[in-house]
């Protein structure tokens, strides 16, 4: 015997189920309130019921009492089945994702709602440039990896802005896309396209799953290579009649834990005794060593273990942009404010997790010394061997550190604050952070870049910890946000990293404030980088997500109309410069189209008011900062390349 109960508004409707609709009905005609009735098999052929849509004219309740079904019928039962969007959507549960970034349409849309109604958090964007910058940062801050979703053909080549740029900086990162119909391959299906081959370039591994009972197999692959060795990215390819072809649960079941028992485990890494004691011994007998490290070293999680490393041997360290915050960038051993001495006058250099790119000036003369002894510290050996170091060790970079802590604990040595090296740092660091808070001190308005710049550092500051994790693009306000902006805690600075990609900033907002919800994220953006993505504050608006973006607003990239004389010219020359935007535009008026906090600023007194209102918040908002459009310089600091 089971009891249904229901109760309906006036002229509303409601549903009975149960096994006998018979009976149902002969209760449901007792109320002569009852203006229609009508009984609908369940849509679900698995799920033992009849449905009755009944009509009532007022409100009501009532009971129905029904015999259950005979055993035989449920015996007699086809299987359940589930299909390819489900499927993929149980594998990537099983195998750890926890968020998706992405834009939906054909034939992915149920993909997303599968994977959210399993318990994946899903972020939809409006381009899949911003969802792709959004997965790799994520597979940055959390070290596993973002997984992003396009629709194929265009949708996919959208999301190559993504993949490619977490290859580059070495993030995890999966792209999956829909793609057409196998049967249709060649034919000028709908949104057709190679996306195996157009992804090969910019990838680890490309596979794309041919029946429906690969992709739990798929899906592990992927998320396995994204993450081992060095990392990067990977893509699955889902085509559409794969999606929609079906298996029963059992043996959705039996794929599933198949998968995941082929899943490889990660092997250790090995370093021998003797190289391990010859780079202890190289440190040990340099007059100016140093220690550099990047987001390499920060994806490693190696806070902990640089620290004991520095503190114990006393050795300057100097971090790559991302690297700031492994180390307070207030140590009284940080060398960023004396890079160039640093750099230029150090014998043994120890780099942990950086790579001697363009960064790093590719360890090379005049910048460095021709007779600096670098030693490499890489997850990958090729990396390694591309560089040609005095001698690389190959392996995890906390693990690494760990180790070479351990030999040193054995027969210690530490410079000490009177060492000549560390007192010439110290010294260079000093001086020049005493002449650049000489011209921070100074209230311009017009804004220049420092002003404003000084201000939102202090009022960072004043938070505390957890400290936020600040975004930063564009070619002067990151540059110069670099110099001024303090980072204090590790992976709380996130920039254009590796590529220099700009458009990376209203994406990474979105993963810092998914993948760290306990802190507020600040982003920092010159306003051509915030006009790749702009359109994404609807998505912080949207999510509610703790995102404060300040958009400095010089006019252009760069600033305004720098053209000589002799370029203006040509029956064009009444045109806007090829760097000019819109002066003045109201870039804060764009998140209040959406609901957001939307701030105009000029002077110190109204930047100081938006910033303190906005953090206390912690909500979407946007503050727009007039700049003079002359303060900045063409392309940072890269004049020479322009």
């Amino acid at each position: 015997m089971r009891w249904l109960i229901a109760s309906v508004a006036l002229n509303g409707q409601t549903t009975l189920q149960s096994h006998g609709w018979v009976v149902a009905r002969q209760v449901c005609t007792k109320f002569n309130r009852v203006s229609n009735f009508e009984p609908c098999i369940n849509s679900d052929p698995h799920v033992n019921q009849i449905a009755i849509h009944i009509t009532f004219q007022s409100r009501i309740a009532f009971h129905v009492s029904h015999r259950p079904a005979p055993k035989t019928e449920t015996l007699n039962s086809p299987p359940m089945e589930i299909d390819g969007n489900v499927l993929a959507a149980k594998s990537l549960v099983r195998f750890g994702v926890r968020h998706m970034f992405g834009v939906v349409g054909i034939p992915v849309t149920s993909l997303a709602n599968r994977a959210v109604a399993l318990g994946v958090r899903f972020i939809a964007f409006h381009n899949e440039q911003s969802a792709g910058y959004a997965a790799s940062a994520y597979g940055y801050l959390t070290a596993s990896p973002g997984v992003f979703l396009t629709v194929s053909g265009p949708g996919c080549v959208h999301g190559l802005a993504g993949l490619s740029n977490a290859s580059v900086n070495t993030w995890p990162t999966v792209l999956i896309s829909g793609s057409c119909n196998q049967s249709d391959v060649g034919r000028g299906d709908f949104q057709e396209l190679n996306q195996i081959e157009a992804t090969k370039p910019f990838s680890k591994l490309s596979v794309r799953a041919s029946h429906i009972s690969e992709i739990p197999a798929c899906v592990a692959q992927v998320l396995e290579w994204a993450q081992s060795g060095r990392p990067g990215g990977c893509y699955l390819d889902l085509p559409t009649d794969v999606l929609h072809q079906k298996v029963s649960e059992s043996e959705a079941e039996k794929l599933l834990t198949e998968a995941e028992k082929n899943r490889a485990k990660p092997e250790p890494y090995s370093i021998s005794n003797s190289k391990i004691e010859e780079a202890v011994s190289l440190l040990r007998r340099a007059e100016r060593p140093l220690i550099v490290f990047g987001k390499g070293a920060a994806y490693a999680r190696a806070e902990n273990a640089l620290r004991k490393l520095v503190e114990a041997t006393g050795i300057p360290f100097l971090p790559t942009p991302m690297g700031k915050g492994l180390l307070p960038d207030t140590h009284s051993l940080a060398a960023t404010a004396a890079r160039s001495l640093a750099i230029g006058k150090c014998d043994v250099a120890l780099v942990v997790g950086a790579r001697l790119n363009w960064l790093l000036h590719f360890g090379e003369p005049p910048k460095w010394s021709k007779d600096v002894k670098f030693i490499l510290v890489d997850v990958s050996e090729e990396e390694i061997e591309l560089r040609k170091p005095h001698m690389g060790l190959v392996g995890d970079a906390k693990h690494v550190i760990e180790v070479l802590n351990k030999e040193i604990k054995d027969d210690p040595f530490c410079l000490g604050n009177t060492h000549p090296w560390v007192q010439a740092i110290s010294n260079k660091a000093k001086e020049n952070v005493a002449k650049m808070e000489l011209q921070l001190g100074k209230d311009v308005v017009p804004f220049n870049f420092l002003t404003p710049m000084r201000i939102i550092r202090d009022a960072i500051a004043d938070l505390g910890s957890p400290a936020p994790i600040v975004v930063s693009e564009g070619a002067n306000t990151m540059d110069v946000g670099r110099s001024v902006l303090v980072q204090t805690e590790p992976r709380t600075r996130l920039d254009a990293g590796t590529w220099g990609t700009m458009g990376v900033g209203l994406g990474y907002c979105i993963a810092a404030a998914v993948a760290s919800p306990d802190r507020l994220v600040v982003a920092v953006e010159g306003d051509s980088g915030f006009g790749f993505s702009a359109i994404e504050v609807e998505t912080l608006v949207r999510y509610q997500l703790p995102v404060v973006v300040i958009v400095f607003n010089n006019g252009g990239v760069y600033g305004g109309d720098r053209r000589r004389p002799e370029e203006i010219d040509g029956p064009y020359r009444g045109d806007p410069a090829p760097t000019d935007f819109v002066p003045n535009a109201g870039y804060h008026a764009l998140i209040e189209a959406f609901g957001g906090k939307g701030y105009l600023v000029g002077t110190p007194d109204e930047l100081k008011f938006a910033l303190s209102e906005s953090f206390s918040a912690r909500k979407p908002a946007v503050i727009n900062v007039v700049i003079d459009p002359f303060a900045g310089s063409e392309s940072g600091r890269m004049q020479h390349k322009n």
